[in-house]
């Protein structure tokens, strides 16, 4: 897709919205809202701060798991070189067990810290935004993101116990974690939007996780193998510092801010119980509860196995050094950008719903082949089936935000981020705790489960959508 397409979409959205004031060439403020310190300088309002933000998590989640591993092996005594980890043909090293089961807990209770804490925050950032604005959304967690970075760059200088990232995961998720950060970008979009064009602008917005993740994936594993750990989390820091001056300086609002709107209160957590306890014409709340479901179960298994990737390839047969993961990660994180190309070309032939299990098809094969991958071939070729697994959550998200009102977009991406950390919360402590039991009969056996559960989403996406197809023929006799 060509620039001026792009612009166009842009433009078209932009001319939906209400009384607003231009600030830009691609954005108007609601009257009542302050234009921010500096005008945009490109046709993009979010999307810096979701490359940027996503750009630190991509850099420092790999890098953080590789430096446990070090970490641990130091501690047990345990060197692959001298061992048979990394020999298919003998026994398996019993150390290399313990260093993958101590990294995978570890894992599990860095992930469970910081998300039990982020869950109740996100909710009450997120529908808080519909009267305060989105800008603050955006600020506060890359702050809080900002310090987890601080206390992990002291861990490491100081070489202190590695509980202390669980302090930092702490800290961010009290600022509402990177999940803040994808609701307030994804409510943003609902806000500037038209309904014709919203999948794309949201598909939009994961392409920037995936080319944010493919960038760093690829200097990441070299960045560490010839300078460590620390260089990187310096920049990783940076990022997220800037992510939050870049939403101060040139974010324009996107609501009319009510000056009187309480942070603390409980208001904003009735507002997203409403939102799935009303009624509503047309089955409104029963396609929430179905299409949110999906979510969570898709939502899962992406955040499930991509916590085990980096644990598969380190350990045998593949025994991976940094630079193949890095690689690796930069070919899972190229899906992004293929999904959002194939995504609107099967836009022009086919419905959403349709798009939607045709990624959830890729992803399934992409599952099934790295589930017995025992050769870097193989585990590459699942990389490449997955090429179209990220076209089935932009789908998801805009049918959920197109079952609600413009006013509740802010509640429903609250929810929907209360969703991703539950699901955070699920599969790290499903498929992390379940890696570590299937070691000895299948390595791969938590990729093959994952690639089970994606025929539940498939059965009820194609069944809403035969459903969705029959109510169009139904009003058009």
């Amino acid at each position: 897709m060509s620039d001026s397409d792009i612009s166009a979409i842009l433009e078209e959205d932009s001319s939906e919205s209400g009384n607003c004031s231009k600030v830009c060439c691609c954005f108007r403020v609601p009257v009542g809202a302050k234009p921010p310190p500096c005008s945009c300088p490109f046709s993009v309002t979010v999307e810096p701060v979701m490359f940027l933000s996503t750009f630190s998590i991509a850099l420092q989640m790999p890098l953080y798991t590789q430096y446990l591993w070090d970490r641990i092996s130091e501690d047990v005594g345990y060197n692959r070189t001298k061992g048979a980890g990394c020999n298919a043909s003998t026994a398996y090293d019993p150390l290399q067990k313990e260093v993958e089961t101590l990294t995978a807990h570890w894992n599990l209770y860095i992930n469970l810290g910081g998300f039990l804490v982020g869950l109740i925050l996100v909710t009450l950032l997120g529908s808080w935004s519909d009267r305060a604005g989105r800008r603050l959304v955006l600020i506060i967690p890359s702050l809080g993101m900002a310090v987890q970075a601080a206390i992990y760059l002291i861990v490491m200088y100081l070489k202190l116990p590695v509980y202390w990232f669980l302090i930092g995961r702490i800290c961010s998720g009290l600022s509402g974690d990177f999940n803040a950060i994808l609701a307030g970008c994804f409510a943003y979009v609902a806000d500037i939007s038209g309904r014709g064009s919203r999948t794309f602008r949201v598909a939009i917005l994961e392409a920037c996780l995936g080319l944010a993740g493919m960038f760093v994936s690829i200097i990441g594993g070299q960045w560490r193998r010839a300078q460590g750990y620390i260089n990187p989390f310096w920049l990783v820091l940076a990022t997220n510092l800037a992510a939050a001056l870049y939403a101060y300086l040139f974010v324009p609002e996107s609501v009319t801010p009510d000056p009187e709107a309480k942070l603390l209160s409980t208001r904003h957590h009735r507002a997203v119980y409403r939102l799935y306890k009303s009624d509503a014409p047309q089955g409104r709340r029963t396609k929430l509860w179905l299409y949110t479901l999906c979510f969570f179960l898709v939502v899962s298994v992406h955040f499930g196995c991509r916590d085990l990737y980096v644990l598969y390839e380190l350990s045998s047969p593949l025994c991976w050094g940094p630079e193949l993961v890095g690689y690796g990660s930069a070919a899972l994180h190229l899906a992004y950008g293929t999904s959002l190309i194939g995504l609107r070309s099967m836009q022009c032939c086919m419905e959403d719903s349709w798009v939607a299990l045709v990624g959830l098809a890729s992803n399934f094969a992409g599952l099934i082949a790295i589930s017995v991958a025992n050769t870097t071939a193989l585990m590459f070729t699942g990389y490449g089936l997955c090429f179209l697994f990220m076209a089935s959550t932009p789908v998801l998200r805009s049918k959920l935000s197109k079952l609600v009102d413009p006013s509740e977009q802010g509640a429903l991406f609250a929810s929907v981020a209360c969703v991703e950390g539950l699901c955070s919360l699920v599969s790290s402590g499903v498929f992390n705790s379940l890696y570590p039991a299937t070691l000895l009969f299948m390595k791969g056996f938590p990729f093959l489960l994952g690639a089970i559960i994606l025929l539940i989403p498939a059965g009820i996406i194609g069944g809403l959508g035969c459903q969705e197809m029959r109510n169009k023929e139904g009003s058009r006799q």
